[in-house]
């Protein structure tokens, strides 16, 4: 399984990607996302889903962007070479798949800048090789392991927020999916964008990096629950011979632990 997430906010563009990869019995590191830069133009690419298909699809992919006739004056153009490819892999081994019981399983991020784009672009390719545009409404998607870090970008992320901010949120969306799900895992990739640039920004954050970031998370999380008001509780914990509406007498304890 995969952690990827990408987050368009009104300062730009911020990635992250996960790096474990687990195939059968086998569990190995390797990078998700993947950079290309131009003179007048860049983007990033992560993917998720079977590593076969992955595999195939990018290095079509890295064909086309190395070849002299592509040019892109628009990111959405760029998707659509990516669709291409997709396709392509597709047709040559939907049908092998599919005989020995794996689905083709394909989903890829793509956010970047081109010549002729007014602002930065995020893009989400499906299996069909159809995209969708990731806009202000919802300003971020996670492809992937997606339940477990959701909560917290519903509840927290706004297409307003910084760049800086959307990172934090964003490395506590992958530290509740590692913590949840066995098959993701550091070193964690982060790249972002700031409009305009062609520049993209790239960091590897290892796990003694951000340890005790997620230490304190989790200790600001448990304080709060111990401080949540419990006066809707008491009815839970009254006496049998306890007046209606009185205080419960059997002992609360606020804390996590006896």
């Amino acid at each position: 399984m995969t952690f990827c997430l990408g987050v368009k906010v009104s300062e730009g563009l911020v990635g992250i990607a996960d790096t474990r990869i687990t195939s059968g019995s086998e569990c190995i590191t390797a990078r998700k996302v993947s950079v290309h830069e131009r003179p007048h133009g860049s983007l990033f690419m992560m993917t998720s889903g079977l590593r076969s298909v992955r595999d195939k699809v990018c290095t079509y992919f890295e064909d086309v962007l190395e070849s002299s006739d592509a040019e892109f004056d628009r990111l959405y153009k760029a998707v659509n070479a990516l669709a291409q490819q997709v396709r392509r892999v597709a047709e040559e081994d939907r049908a092998a798949l599919e005989t020995s019981s794996l689905s083709f399983n394909f989903h890829a991020l793509i956010g970047g800048q081109m010549e002729h784009d007014r602002e930065p672009k995020l893009y989400l390719l499906y299996p069909q090789a159809n995209w969708v545009e990731i806009g202000p409404g919802t300003p971020y998607v996670i492809i992937g392991e997606t339940g477990y870090g959701k909560p917290i970008l519903d509840r927290t992320l706004k297409y307003n927020d910084s760049m800086q901010y959307a990172l934090k949120v964003g490395c506590l969306a992958f530290d509740s999916t590692r913590i949840s799900a066995t098959n993701v895992d550091f070193p964690l990739d982060v790249v972002v964008y700031k409009p305009d640039t062609f520049k993209m920004v790239e960091h590897r954050y290892e796990k003694q990096d951000l340890i005790d970031i997620s230490n304190w998370w989790q200790e600001r999380l448990r304080e709060s629950v111990r401080l949540l008001p419990s006066d809707w509780t008491n009815k839970m914990f009254l006496r049998p011979d306890d007046p209606p509406g009185g205080k419960a007498t059997i002992p609360i304890n606020s804390g996590g632990s006896p």
